[in-house]
């Protein structure tokens, strides 16, 4: 399976209303519940009022787009990056799969990942 590594940093944020996030940028996840907003965005295109923010992650994508079929990608991933002592943070969409870890460990993800048998480009 073939990892990507996205470009950019990344931040995880809470939101009090949608209308606080700038839905013209070119990449962000948004999950609403009954308890709370939460976005995912590109750190510089994090918006300035947020309830709780965490910057400092980088993300890897999924190449290709993922069969409903398939069967535990993820589980995976998080279980080599798990026993690495490597925490997550996972989006997924339609298409794919976005894995997002802290900023001062995606190298050790990436090498994880590559013995693993991953391919990271």
């Amino acid at each position: 399976m073939k990892l990507k590594r996205m470009p950019y940093a990344l931040t995880v944020c809470k939101v009090e209303k949608v209308s606080d996030i700038d839905l013209s940028r070119d990449f962000f996840f948004v999950g609403k519940t009954d308890d709370e907003i939460s976005l995912v965005c590109t750190t510089e295109n994090a918006p300035t009022k947020t309830l709780e923010r965490e910057d400092g992650w980088r993300g890897l994508r999924i190449e290709g787009m993922l069969d409903f079929s398939l069967v535990g990608i993820l589980s995976k991933i998080s279980g080599v990056l798990a026993d690495a002592g490597i925490g997550i943070f996972a989006v997924s969409t339609y298409n794919t799969d976005y894995i997002l870890v802290k900023a001062e460990n995606i190298d050790k993800a990436v090498a994880v990942l590559a013995t693993a048998g991953y391919t990271i480009a």
